[in-house]
């Protein structure tokens, strides 16, 4: 136990002792093809690896909704001939944390240790069964199936759950993305054990692989680990191609009813992929539209000016395939109508015009100097590289980040989202109360 101590008191200043500057990235490939980003910073006797693999929901198979997060969430309910009790005390008895999470594009395995060999050296030896050698016992499939048919059950009362998982469908149709990372209560009660040795056996290998490292070990040493954690994982086959995401040109809006005296609103089309190259041009404008809080756009018109809402946000979630570019906000039933005119007519004007040359600068001074932010731990590095290797980014993307920020211009912005966003055909869904 005094390793767990060790681990949660070093994670305690690990945000304030990790250096902010721009890391150095190195990169290699293993023979099974698993791809391996590596960080090192010394300043702690910490380790951070994470894994991500192309096999989260949009790799499902049809009917059978939920199968990327279970496969996910049950590698450590049993693995290399131990128990979820036996893999859960080992990592405690080390002082590691191990994690998993799942979602559309991405599913990962997380751990974090000390690297003092003594304690990582067995971490990594249980944490390459859990990741190459899960056993998706029965009785543990049946209580993650009850879990999850629980939660499916409590989001059809949450107006917020019902508005999101809505707007997926809606935006994406047939696409593997309109699909819930849950599923739906029917596709979990048909999911079955071979579903998840099927899955873990096409997707969890070398060629759908990739590893992010970060911590105090030399270029030598995070080589072994990536070595002992994935060289156990087959080549495989690369995960094929998602179908491309349709562009949207007509306007359509859903209305479903639901108890409640206040209307919770998505607007929204596809946006873009992760490595579009209009990306900072369009991140540079959100900020001044709906990502700066209280300071953007519309939280000046729809809360400031009017009231209508206490919260309004617009984001472009980047992803493989295009993602959407989403605009949120919960308001009174009976001004809902009037709270969506606000929001169009908003959108059309900064479409039309762009930012100013003042809300330029603010958007810049606040995406250049919160950056550092995003690289003061080693958690926060790993996750980052996971999305560089996963979304095929350059390796100098963190270094060109500021820079790159810096160069977007008024005119960039509004010719990006001219390209990208059209007001007139937009996916409106309201979850809420008559009028």
């Amino acid at each position: 136990m005094r390793a767990s101590r060790y681990i949660v008191a070093f994670a305690l200043v690990a945000a304030s002792a990790t250096a902010v500057g721009t890391p150095k990235i190195e990169h290699w490939t293993l023979e099974n093809g698993a791809r391996v980003y590596f960080v090192r910073t010394a300043e702690l006797p910490l380790v951070q690896l994470r894994f991500v693999f192309d096999a989260a929901s949009s790799r499902d198979p049809e009917g059978k909704g939920g199968v990327g997060v279970f496969t996910n969430g049950m590698l450590s309910q049993g693995a290399g001939g131990l128990n979820a009790d036996e893999i859960a005390l080992g990592f405690e008895r080390l002082g590691a944390e191990f994690g998993t999470s799942a979602e559309r594009d991405m599913a990962v395995v997380e751990l974090r240790s000390l690297s003092d060999e003594k304690l990582l050296d067995p971490a990594l030896d249980l944490l390459a069964k859990v990741v190459a050698k899960p056993a998706f016992p029965e009785d543990a499939l049946e209580r993650e199936r009850a879990r999850a048919l629980v939660g499916l059950q409590r989001d059809e009362q949450q107006p917020d759950a019902i508005v999101e998982k809505a707007f997926w469908r809606a935006l994406y149709g047939d696409h593997p993305y309109a699909r819930h990372p849950y599923g739906t209560p029917d596709t979990v009660r048909a999911i079955r054990r071979d579903d998840l040795v099927a899955h873990h056996a096409r997707y969890y290998t070398g060629a759908n692989a990739w590893l992010a490292i970060v911590g105090d070990v030399s270029t030598a040493q995070a080589k072994d680990i990536a070595r002992r954690v994935l060289g156990d994982l087959p080549r495989g086959e690369p995960a094929p191609p998602l179908p491309p995401v349709p562009a949207r040109s007509k306007p359509n809006r859903r209305a479903i009813d639901f108890p409640a005296q206040q209307s919770h609103i998505r607007l929204g089309q596809p946006g873009i992929a992760r490595d579009h190259p209009d990306y900072f041009p369009l991140i540079v404008g959100n900020y001044t539209l709906g990502g700066g809080g209280l300071v953007s756009r519309l939280a000046d018109e729809i809360r400031e000016k009017r009231g209508y809402a206490y919260s309004v946000y617009s984001y472009f979630l980047a992803m493989r395939e295009p993602g959407p570019f989403v605009l949120g906000l919960q308001t009174k039933n009976a001004q809902r109508d009037e709270a969506l005119r606000v929001v169009r007519k908003v959108l059309e004007l900064f479409v039309a015009e762009g930012p100013s040359a003042q809300e330029l600068e603010a958007a810049k001074k606040h995406l250049t100097g919160s950056f550092p932010l995003r690289l003061d731990s080693n958690k926060k590095i790993a996750d980052n590289l996971a999305v560089i290797g996963f979304y095929g980014l350059p390796l100098d993307y963190l270094e060109a980040f500021i820079p790159r920020v810096e160069a977007v211009t008024a005119e960039q912005v509004r010719d990006a989202f001219e390209r990208n966003v059209n007001p007139q055909a937009l996916v409106t869904v309201v979850v809420g109360g008559p009028r």
